[in-house]
């Protein structure tokens, strides 16, 4: 039952003048003031409309509490009902067993309903797999959902039959990650699934060529923040390694070279410049590339770029 507040107000007369038809409600200070005399009514009315603002339509029903928001990192969009598993009452009690019997068959049916097609079922499993793939890689969730949004559209062209549900998840989630500026390398992909680099790379060119997926190049930029961060050196290094890579980039020092080598190699310079040195075994460890690379990018940077390092 709702309550018309136009309708209460035409009932409230004024204490000092008797006005009832120019009642005026304040609902900023909570206030119910006589529009002809000004004295205030009643005061410290309660609000009962929710404690937060919005401004625009976007922003009220994110923050609705109708329910949780449509997320493709479910199978179902999160649409459908789930009976929860704890087998309490709404005042956290035990059920007897015999209601405990009928809740599981009703669960056990509601399962069912969930995942009633293949195309659900391949959706349920790969989305349980991004769930680990992306909790092993530590990737924010804008680049989850760009995920999961690339393999409904890979199901939709029907690229998935035939193939590895966990190859495709993972070509997928590689994808996004470049799309989204937050880089993750192939071997990094490979050390959390179970399959190899070879397949990884086929499954992620024929999901980009048939999706029609605009990747951009990467950039050794990228990749300085992060190993910075796992090498825990400052901004400063952060800072000059960039600029390093910058100088590098208009010489053509870059073009045909591996980021991820060049970024660790820039680090290493840097590094040693800075007074924060990292010996080439612990950057080769962060960023999954051999020593040898890094000395051979190290060589070239300090030859072309005329950079004075004392070994």
């Amino acid at each position: 039952m709702t309550i018309d507040s136009n309708s209460v107000l035409s009932k409230i007369a004024c204490p000092e003048c008797g006005n009832d038809s120019n009642i005026v409600n304040d609902d900023t200070r909570g206030e119910v003031i006589c529009g002809n005399c000004g004295i205030v009514i009643s005061e410290k009315i309660i609000d009962q409309g929710p404690e937060w603002r919005a401004f625009n339509t976007l922003e009220r029903d994110k923050r609705s509490r109708v329910g949780s928001p449509i997320s493709y990192t479910i199978h179902d969009k999160g649409l459908s009902t789930m009976i929860d598993w704890h087998d309490k009452d709404i005042y956290g009690k035990k059920l007897p067993p015999k209601t405990r019997a009928q809740v599981y068959r009703m669960r056990k049916w509601q399962i069912r309903t969930r995942v009633h097609s293949s195309i659900a079922r391949n959706l349920a499993q790969a989305m349980t797999e991004l769930d680990r793939l992306s909790s092993q890689l530590d990737i924010p969730k804008g680049v989850k959902e760009t995920s999961a949004v690339m393999y409904r559209r890979a199901i939709e062209r029907r690229l998935i039959r035939g193939r590895s549900i966990e190859a495709m998840i993972a070509a997928a989630v590689y994808a996004a990650c470049r799309l989204r500026k937050v880089p993750r390398t192939l071997d990094e992909l490979v050390k959390y699934t179970r399959v190899n680099k070879k397949d990884l790379g086929r499954a992620y060119r024929l999901m980009i060529q048939r999706l029609g997926v605009q990747i951009p190049t990467s950039n050794a930029k990228d990749f300085i923040s992060r190993f910075c961060a796992d090498l825990e050196l400052s901004g400063r290094v952060q800072k000059k390694a960039c600029e390093l890579i910058d100088q590098a980039s208009a010489k053509a020092i870059t073009a045909g070279k591996d980021p991820t080598g060049l970024a660790a190699a820039a680090i290493y310079i840097t590094g040693i410049l800075e007074g924060e040195r990292r010996t080439q075994r612990r950057i080769a460890e962060v960023a999954h590339v051999t020593e040898v690379t890094i000395r051979n990018r190290y060589k070239e940077l300090i030859k072309k770029l005329r950079i004075f390092v004392e070994v």
